[in-house]
């Protein structure tokens, strides 16, 4: 690392780098393991948020502003996963870390945009959940198709404008000192830091970023839990509580997978010490084990999904083997004789 520094030109008053050097994953046993398995991760988040668009596009009863959220949803994970792993996997795993000054940026654009991005759309799903629960009878007034349009056309400007600031005041910085980025992508806060001259503004666009982002959505979710929680308890049925509960259950645990591992990370990295390299990993698994996780979740634990695949299984094998003689009838309905099976 020394003889990258020591190519710094001295004595000048602002220095812009050709390249930086992504330094992250050093000295970790077995680590090409890692990254094998970051492939497999890729791959599955790919086919798996193919998959539930694929299943909302094609499925009319699920064009509602409830599943426009979550094909957005899985849109910035597959995105998100896509602008990540493949440069963690060419950097690391083929030995190329050095990166040029404005890959560097838009790397870093790209991958913060679309964390933002992940966290504000469960904002959004949160604040559709509230609705259905809180305001029953008022749902449909309230939550439309295009109402819920301009809110994720708002994220992507909130995000953007955000990190587009962040990249924007990174370009008035000189890096006369170092350019080894103690991280596993461009990222803004290790990178503003190496900087020699006054890198405030990046520290409270930092702070805005994280603040407006991150711990805002987050309370913003827990307070409107608290409220459905306090709507259920006035219902007198506990199976009309359950079952309201069960349609915010996929929605809690995507939460709880995007949110426990970065506050617990960000907790712990201001209370005590921690190893770069357990901080690492633990930030790159947070990074891309949600969106891989989120259409599983959402396949297995929401029932509209559960009962299209289900059809759709139905109808396919009405057509190919329980019902030679009227492939009409069995595409329009299952057959008997696969009902009374399951």
């Amino acid at each position: 690392m020394s003889s990258l520094n020591s190519t710094l030109p001295q004595n000048v008053s602002f220095v812009r780098p050709q390249f930086f050097y992504i330094n992250g994953f050093s000295n970790i046993p077995y680590v090409k393991y890692y990254y094998i398995f970051l492939c497999i991760v890729l791959t599955v988040t790919i086919l798996g948020n193919s998959f539930i668009m694929f299943i909302i596009y094609i499925e009319q009863s699920l064009h509602t502003p409830k599943y426009v959220v979550v094909f957005h949803l899985a849109v910035v994970d597959m995105c998100g996963s896509t602008a990540l792993i493949p440069k963690m996997i060419e950097t690391f795993l083929f030995d190329s870390q050095l990166i040029s000054y404005e890959g560097c940026l838009a790397n870093m654009f790209f991958v913060h945009s679309f964390t933002f991005m992940q966290s504000l759309t469960l904002l959004a799903l949160a604040y559709d959940r509230f609705v259905a629960i809180c305001f029953p009878l008022k749902y449909h007034i309230i939550i439309t198709t295009a109402g819920m349009g301009k809110i994720l056309a708002g994220i992507w400007i909130l995000a953007a404008g955000v990190v587009i600031a962040a990249v924007g005041f990174t370009t008035r910085l000189s890096f006369c000192k170092s350019i080894v980025i103690n991280s596993y992508f461009c990222d803004h806060g290790p990178i503003y830091r190496m900087s020699c001259n006054d890198n405030f503004p990046n520290y409270v666009i930092a702070q805005i970023g994280i603040t407006i982002l991150l711990a805002a959505p987050l309370t913003l979710i827990l307070s409107t839990y608290v409220c459905i929680i306090l709507a259920l308890l006035k219902i007198a049925s506990e199976e009309e509580r359950i079952k309201a509960m069960k349609t915010c259950t996929s929605h809690l645990i995507l939460v709880a997978m995007f949110y426990l591992p970065i506050s617990a990370i960000y907790i712990a990295a201001n209370i005590t010490s921690i190893d770069p390299n357990t901080r690492i990993i633990s930030t790159s698994l947070s990074s891309t084990i949600s969106p891989m996780m989120n259409p599983i979740i959402y396949t297995m634990k929401t029932e509209d999904f559960a009962v299209f695949i289900v059809s759709m299984l139905l109808s396919s094998n009405c057509n190919l083997t329980t019902c030679p003689v009227s492939l009409t009838l069995c595409s329009i309905s299952p057959c008997p004789a696969i009902i009374s099976a399951l």
